[in-house]
């Protein structure tokens, strides 16, 4: 009754190959969705030229700018818009409290060259301004504004010509007389570059004679 069976040990030896397999079919699955998954991120980010970021770098728009890095005039006196002043004396007092709150994105100002000068719509009066913009966007938008500079006069001129001596005599006027010019730039720019950009307008001047 020597008789051996090779079967039951023949069996065990298949069943550690195919748990061989499995393993290696697994660990196969976690490198390929590893790696479609690290793809997924990169591209994403922009790191492979296909993601957000490079969408809006290629765009060629002006880009809003954060409010942590809007420009602040240099002590001194410098940076302000107004070159030639004298310095303004030291100060060593406590700085003041950071502020929180107000607008999400930085402003640009930038004083328009000039005053304006226009009759008013039925009146024997005529008024003369002098016209600032501000903008959340970068520098370009400032740039398009200069580059266009007749077209945008020329633009405000129009509007202030539309103007009635009663609207420019109230307050309530004056703040629509801001609204119509905004628009009346905004448009301008539009049309010569395909966007406008400005979100208000000052007046450093206003007078009706």
């Amino acid at each position: 009754m020597s008789d051996t069976k090779e079967t039951p040990d023949a069996a065990p030896k298949k069943k550690g190959k195919m748990k061989t397999i499995l393993i290696g079919g697994v660990a196969l699955l976690v490198l390929v969705g590893g790696g479609v998954g690290a793809g997924v991120y990169a591209s994403n980010a922009g790191l492979l030229g296909g993601g957000k970021h490079a969408t809006e770098a290629e765009d060629g728009k002006p880009k809003l700018v954060p409010k942590s890095e809007q420009k602040h005039a240099t002590e001194g006196g410098e940076g302000g818009g107004h070159g030639g002043e004298e310095a303004a004396p030291e100060n060593h007092g406590m700085k003041p409290p950071a502020g929180q709150g107000g607008d999400k994105y930085a402003s640009t100002y930038y004083p328009m060259e000039k005053d304006f000068t226009s009759n008013l719509q039925d009146s024997v009066h005529f008024v003369q301004v002098g016209v600032a913009v501000s903008t959340p966007y970068d520098d370009t938008v400032i740039t398009n504004l200069k580059t266009n500079d007749i077209a945008v006069r020329s633009a405000i001129l129009m509007a202030l010509g539309d103007t009635t001596e009663e609207q420019v005599m109230s307050s309530d006027g004056k703040r629509q007389l801001q609204v119509r010019l905004a628009k009346a730039i905004n448009d301008t720019l539009k049309q010569k570059e395909g966007f406008g950009g400005i979100g208000n307008v000052y007046f450093t001047s206003f007078v009706v004679q």
